[in-house]
């Protein structure tokens, strides 16, 4: 640690760190442009130029490192005339449009100016003029005139989203970003470079225009798609959202978000939400209210009872539901007397449940690994914001290894890549055990036999896990529908007990643990997905999914459904109608309260952002009007906090430790199953981002459709 004086007050902070960290601990703000806490230092705005003791001329204090004894001040004349003549210079090819500017209100430049800038200026020649650019259906780059050179978007691009789109061109007067050869801007994180820019250079090309931000209403709310749980800020008006922006928690997303988390919110006002309940009668769709839905699901499923019995009825819950939703429908579909409940609508093999699978580490450690094995991952397009936390840690000298069916971009180094059919990857998962087992001289475990001659691919994987010390095995979207999942859950248990490493699962949606935990899931021998899917039930309750997309039976799935003697679909959106006897409009993530737990079993709840839609309800609502028509126990709650309250393994916004298990008693299977599991595209996951005008038009979802990527 060094020690330094800044305006007057004793700083200590480590040795290597610049003046700008001494002034964040310090809580002193000094004015800059192109340094960002989670970016390299460019110094190019000269912005944070400051007086030093002994130093002839002010310096900037992002690139001036600290030394024992420094005095620096930060508010003497000498400094502000120095941060006064940088900001003339950055002025005097703004262009004057601040009025018709998107960034208005919430511009860097336009906030310091008012400190900093002149009340007029010397300079009368032309201002220069920067073409604009088409770089893709999420950005707009069409007053790049504004851009000040920051250069905070090329460095995104590079070392958080792990590949340059961005670049600067020419020189002096006559530089400008540019994606060169007119390429479009494609990254999974490429919304980011909306918030970090200091001006209205680059600007959100679906809210352009669509409102001011001192018009906008801010609340928190939790992504509802993947399994990072990242922190939002909805910003809303007139009960209608308008943008979607991250909320800053080091511990989950840090300062960034997913592209879907940002432009999902698309699908809120799209043309399929079902806004009122609706019952088919004689082949046709009709409005109904909601006492009239509710009194023909309530005696349909007393009729279907008492006709069948408690296990001709069946429930499909979307993981992407809140825990509240899922804790109502489970105690529904038991209070009736069925086990004919599931969430794993993707999945092949559907064994007892064992403990709630989980990330098995924090997802802030993720940047701190040296060691990393990840099996039937798209990790960069399944987990875009656990990618970028991996591609920090390669960035410190990680080795990243991975088995998966073919080699993907991940934009970042791979040390070594095993690809393989999804039919062998127990074989060659337990090829690496042999090779760990040769280089340590152990057993190997029940179920792998000794092989004569490794895989070369494995033998280094094997000696990569045995180096290092933070490491982590983590299987995938893919290793988890897989035929073979037990399996491979086993054989990395194995590996990550001879190695140190943690293993887990990487987990799909926004409530993969969550389901488990709720018990979303046949406790006994009550049917699965596969079987519901197909058909096996009198009474179907779909809950905020669409099988035919959703499920590994795909278009199946709408046969299947559609023998049930009566459907039930509890949705957003006008959907499942092919086979569905009534839809019932339930709300979104930011038209309801709830709480989601991540992969590492963080429990984060939200609240509604904004009023419901139509006759739309939230469904922990509809769920307990329901349950109390059918006269079953616990339906009391008053509130989805007061579920949350009465649910078990919740302490403190955290699943418990000793309800968090990657332990596996089944036996190691090795025998090849001809099985592809089924996993959604980065912008195929669910309903929302299914819906968002703008992430269809993206390069990855033109490649979904393409058959290019799964």
């Amino acid at each position: 640690m060094v020690e330094i004086e800044l305006d007057g007050q004793k700083v200590e902070i480590v040795e290597g760190s610049m003046v700008m960290h001494a002034a964040e601990k310090a809580g002193t703000y000094i004015p800059h442009f192109c340094y960002h806490k989670k970016l390299s230092i460019a110094a190019n705005c000269r912005m944070c130029l400051v007086d030093i003791e002994k130093m002839p001329k002010p310096m900037p204090a992002c690139a001036t490192p600290v030394t024992n004894g420094m005095v620096v001040r930060t508010k003497t004349e000498k400094a502000i005339k120095a941060q006064q003549s940088v900001m003339e210079f950055l002025l005097i090819n703004h262009p004057l449009d601040c009025p018709i500017c998107d960034q208005g209100g919430e511009c860097q430049l336009q906030d310091l100016a008012v400190g900093y800038g002149g009340g007029t200026s010397r300079y009368e020649e032309e201002k220069r003029v920067v073409s604009g650019k088409d770089v893709g259906p999420l950005i707009s780059m069409n007053e790049m005139s504004r851009c000040i050179q920051c250069t905070r978007c090329v460095r995104f691009g590079q070392e958080v989203a792990g590949v340059m789109e961005l670049g600067m061109s020419n020189r002096g007067e006559h530089s400008e970003i540019e994606t060169f050869v007119d390429a479009s801007v494609d990254s999974e994180l490429s919304g980011n470079m909306i918030d970090i820019c200091p001006v209205g250079a680059l600007t959100s090309k679906p809210f352009r225009y669509s409102a001011r931000t001192w018009e906008l209403g801010r609340r928190k709310s939790v992504s509802p798609h993947d399994s990072t749980g990242a922190n939002l800020i909805v910003q809303v008006k007139a009960n209608k959202v308008m943008r979607v922006v991250p909320f800053e928690n080091d511990a989950v997303n840090e300062c960034w978000i997913a592209d879907r988390d940002r432009f999902s919110y698309e699908a809120l006002a799209s043309d399929d939400r079902l806004t009122a309940p609706m019952l088919k009668q004689d082949g046709q769709w009709k409005t109904v209210d909601w006492q009239t839905a509710l009194e023909y699901v309530a005696n349909g499923l007393k009729q279907i009872k008492a006709d069948h019995g408690a296990q001709s009825i069946g429930a499909l819950v979307s993981p992407h539901s809140t825990l509240e939703e899922m804790s109502l429908l489970t105690k529904l579909v038991r209070g009736l007397g069925s086990d004919n409940i599931d969430y794993r609508l993707r999945h092949a093999e559907f064994g007892k449940a064992e403990g709630v699978r989980w990330l098995g580490a924090s997802i802030a450690s993720l940047s701190n690994l040296q060691r990393v094995l990840v099996v039937g991952s798209s990790l960069r397009k399944d987990h875009p914001l656990f990618a970028q936390r991996i591609r920090q840690a390669v960035r410190r000298g990680a080795q990243v290894n991975v088995i998966n069916a073919a080699q993907q971009d991940w934009a970042m180094p791979v040390a070594n890549l095993f690809a393989a059919p999804a039919a062998s990857w127990a074989n060659v998962l337990a090829d690496v055990v042999r090779a760990i087992s040769a280089q340590k001289a152990v057993n190997l475990p029940d179920g792998v036999a000794p092989t004569n001659g490794l895989d070369p691919a494995a033998e280094r994987i094997a000696a990569s896990l045995l180096s290092g010390e933070r490491k982590a095995v983590m299987l995938g979207n893919a290793a988890a529908h897989h035929a073979s999942a037990s399996s491979l859950l086993a054989l990395a248990n194995w590996i990550g007990a001879e190695t140190g490493a943690s293993v887990g699962y990487l987990t799909e949606a926004a409530n993969t643990v969550g389901a488990m935990l709720v018990g979303a899931q046949p406790k006994g021998n009550g049917k699965n997905a596969q079987a519901i899917l197909a058909g096996e039930v009198k009474a179907a309750i779909v809950f905020n999914t669409e099988p035919e997309h959703d499920s590994a039976a795909r278009q199946a799935a709408v046969a299947g459904l559609a023998k049930a003697q009566m459907c039930v679909t509890l949705s957003p959106f006008k959907t499942n109608m092919a086979f569905s006897d009534v839809l019932l409009p339930i709300a979104p993530f930011t038209e309801t309260s709830g709480s989601f737990a991540n992969a590492e079993g963080l429990v984060q709840s939200f609240h509604a952002v904004v009023k419901p839609l139509g006759e739309t309800r939230p469904g922990w609502k509809v769920l307990r009007v329901l349950g109390t028509m059918l006269g079953l126990p616990g339906f009391e709650a008053e509130s989805s906090q007061d579920e949350l309250a009465k649910l078990e393994g919740v302490l403190g916004g955290r699943i418990n430790a000793n309800r968090l298990s990657n332990v596996t008693h089944g036996p190691i299977n090795l025998n090849q199953i001809d099985h592809m599991p089924v996993t959604a595209g980065i912008y195929k996951m669910d309903g929302l981002v299914r819906r968002s005008p703008s992430l269809q038009l993206t390069a990855d979802a033109r490649a979904v459709r393409a058959g290019e990527i799964a």
